[in-house]
Formats: C-alpha cells, sequence, structure tokens
C-alpha cells in the first residue's frame, strides 16, 4: 500500500488481473488490466465493478482516475509494482 497526502493507492494481482486501488474520501477509482500485463487498461469504481472506460495508455487511465477522485493526476501515488500497465 502507498499513501501521499489523502490519497491510497493499492497493487493487488488476483482473478488474473493486475488491480491498482486508489482511494480517497470514501471515493474508490480502480485501474485493471489482464494477468499478463499487455492488455488495455480499465476504469471502475469497484474492483468487480462495471468497466466505466477502457484505456491503452496507463496515463490516460490514470487521468480518468483523478477525475473521478478530485485531484491531480500528481497526487496519485503509483506503487512501482503498477508503473507497467498500460499498453
Amino acid at each position: 500500500m502507498t499513501e501521499d497526502d489523502d490519497v491510497t493507492a493499492r497493487y493487488d494481482e488476483t482473478g488474473g488481473e493486475r488491480v491498482l486501488t486508489f482511494e480517497r474520501d470514501g471515493r474508490r477509482a480502480v485501474l485493471a488490466q489482464n494477468g499478463e500485463g499487455y492488455a488495455m487498461v480499465a476504469v471502475r469504481r469497484a474492483p468487480e465493478g462495471e468497466e466505466l472506460e477502457r484505456y491503452y495508455g496507463f496515463d490516460m487511465a490514470l487521468d480518468h482516475a483523478a477525475e473521478l477522485l478530485g485531484v491531480r493526476v500528481a497526487d496519485l501515488p503509483v506503487p512501482e509494482a503498477a508503473a507497467d500497465m498500460g499498453m
């Protein structure tokens, strides 16, 4: 788990997916990619939630996550294990 100011990030590899979850003030933004790490990155509100959007680039998915949490992309603490997500 990584924390930066009021945003918490957690990276897990479960259910055949790589999952990066950001939380802030009770809100959640989840980035998910297949376990092999070569597919597009899906943005959800919960790990098993409905997909809101899918992106080729990790940077675009991070931008969407930041928007959902009401922070700047620079405020999202990305754990090292998740830094290579995206195509």
